[in-house]
């Protein structure tokens, strides 16, 4: 026996509206008795962390600590759907249990990837296994609820704190602490007490569609810091004092010695120091600050003279830092860990930052070649906001200026030929060596897109269904009155205060003959925590949802977001889908 999983062309990752197609391929040496076989996509945000010892001010009730070391975990199921590959329709009809011969087997599955997360909905979690009774997944007949399909436990997720956001990409990276898995399982039962079913799972990349950009607009995101070199200590007109050798003083002359020696008329010493150079050095990206996977970071640099200095400023090494902040969290615990990829690091540039003989307040625009044609690494995920698990971004560049031109020789040449065998060159004697000078700027935020944008459809979507969402303050109407006497010197009315949340307005629905608001649709609730009625009330009030993609939206798009064959980004978040699970055993559940 051997167990299959063949996925339909399946590309490096999939992502929202998806249509995952496959088979179930099962090779049999002999006859054999199925009960079922039973297909499930699933999605898995697992955290793991620690309790402190003494466990103050984390909330942690000693009840709920396992036995393993103290470690409490969190699994959320972010994707969950189930489908049953055989029987089907056409062999439903036949009789129990079923008896396949010998041979191949090939059974076909399909799903379709929602935008957000499953686990976010109290209703759908409450019906799994059996909580909520009728219309539930787990009401149909056997023993388990749905002829026979076992399904998880969703009154477990009940417990959690949970947000409801776009699925969030597959991601490893912290061992033991956190991850993200996406997974295609099967289960063939079969029937008898004492014959374990079969299971089978194959794991899947998935990185979620970007949301709706802004629209573009001449608004920039910057880091800016102003700076000024050191002054320079006064130097002398001296002219240099000739090195006697170490044989001068065996027959050499004394008038020549004394001819080396400076006269006072000679030592003038300067009057006006030279002004120090001061620059103003400014990092910008479009508003609002958005990168985008494997492209390059869309960053100006720019320099501003601020003061009336004639000396020369150098650009002389760059280096941009995308710093990542990963959020873990566990019940009252968190902890944050921080990641940091190099995108551009150059050193001995020589880029002219303050030319001589510029006014002050001129701006120069630096030469974006450096970094231009350096895309993100393919192991930059974009950001995200999931229950137990976030991502932020942070970007910091620092540069390095220099007052005068640099050295064109590398530091341990210049070295070399400062000192020598029997004394100090004086090849750079007189002349100032460059004062350097580095300077760091930090954006505090700034989001990553995946780079995969979604359809004109649903953007299209979006922006008629905030059209027709209802005005929750309709505008006072003025009267004729008002309007006759023109402006008057009476105190104006206060305006009227905001609308309450979960508050009802005014005017009263249409009540039916059942006593029900007819035209009135209302929110699920959660049903272990209903919410407050008023008196005379049979359905809580509706609640304006935050603008996002819904899912009513996924099911009327037709095609995928990304067209099959289309070419896709790079995306290594997960170094290998099908390898085992890093957290330790206590965070694994059935389901």
């Amino acid at each position: 026996m051997s167990i299959r999983i063949a996925l339909e062309n399946p590309p490096e990752f999939y992502t929202n509206l998806d249509i995952i197609r496959g088979q179930v391929v099962l090779s049999l040496s002999r006859p054999e008795q199925i009960g079922g076989i039973i297909v499930k996509l699933e999605g898995e945000a697992k955290s793991a962390l620690g309790v402190p010892a003494d466990g103050s001010g984390t909330g942690i009730a000693q009840k709920e600590r396992t036995p393993t070391g103290d470690v409490i975990y969190e699994n959320h199921k972010i994707l969950y759907k189930v489908t049953q590959a055989f029987p089907d329709e056409k062999t439903n009809a036949l009789p129990q249990p079923y008896v396949l011969a010998a041979g191949q087997h090939r059974f076909p599955f399909q799903f379709k990837f929602p935008f957000n997360n499953a686990c976010g909905d109290p209703v759908a979690m409450a019906k799994l296994g059996g909580l909520s009774g009728a219309g539930g997944i787990a009401s149909g007949a056997g023993l388990f609820g749905l002829g026979g399909i076992r399904v998880m436990d969703g009154t477990k997720q009940l417990m959690y704190r949970h947000v409801t956001k776009t699925l969030p990409p597959s991601f490893t990276g912290f061992p033991g602490q956190c991850e993200i898995r996406y997974y295609v399982k099967v289960t063939i039962q079969r029937p008898g007490i004492f014959k374990e079913n079969w299971r089978m799972q194959a794991g899947l990349k998935f990185l979620p569609i970007e949301p709706p950009r802004p629209p573009k607009s001449n608004h920039e995101a910057y880091a800016r810091r102003p700076f000024a070199f050191r002054p320079r200590s006064p130097r002398t007109n001296a002219p240099s004092k000739k090195r006697s050798s170490f044989f001068s003083g065996w027959g050499g002359s004394s008038n020549a010695a004394s001819s080396s020696a400076p006269t006072t008329a000679d030592v003038k010493l300067t009057t006006e120091p030279e002004v120090p150079p001061s620059i103003e050095m400014s990092a910008r990206l479009p508003h609002p600050a958005i990168i985008t996977c494997n492209q390059p970071v869309p960053l100006r640099l720019i320099a501003k003279k601020l003061a009336g200095s004639d000396a020369e400023v150098y650009l002389t090494s760059i280096q941009i830092d995308l710093i990542g902040q990963t959020e873990v969290r566990c019940y009252d615990l968190i902890n944050t860990e921080t990641s940091r990829w190099v995108i551009v690091s150059r050193q001995g540039l020589s880029i002219p930052v303050s030319r001589f003989g510029d006014p002050v307040g001129t701006e120069v625009v630096l030469p974006n070649d450096i970094w231009c044609n350096q895309p993100l690494p393919n192991t930059v995920m974009p950001s995200f906001v999931t229950c137990n698990l976030s991502r932020e971004y942070q970007l910091e560049v620092k540069l390095g200026l220099s007052w005068g031109k640099p050295l064109v020789s590398s530091s341990s040449h210049a070295a070399a030929a400062a000192t020598s065998l029997f004394g100090r060159s004086n090849k750079h004697e007189g002349a100032d060596l460059p004062q350097e000078i580095h300077l760091p700027l930090h954006f505090s935020s700034i989001e990553v897109y995946s780079g995969i944008a979604p359809p004109a459809a649903l953007v299209e979507a979006m922006k008629q269904g905030k059209k027709k969402r209802p005005q929750t303050q309709p505008a006072r109407p003025a009267t004729s009155s008002s309007a006759e006497a023109g402006p008057s010197t009476a105190p104006q009315q206060p305006p009227a205060l905001p609308p309450r949340t979960n508050t009802v307005t005014a005017q009263a629905p249409v009540m039916g003959t059942t006593g029900a608001a007819v035209g009135v649709v209302y929110p699920p609730s959660d049903p272990l925590y209903p919410p407050q009625l008023a008196p005379g009330e049979t359905e809580p009030p509706y609640d304006d949802a935050p603008p996002s993609y819904d899912e009513a939206m996924a099911e009327v798009m037709g095609g995928p977001v990304i067209p099959d064959g289309a070419p896709r980004p790079a995306y290594s978040g997960v170094t290998n889908e099908n390898e085992p699970s890093t957290l330790p055993a206590g965070g694994n559940e059935k389901s």
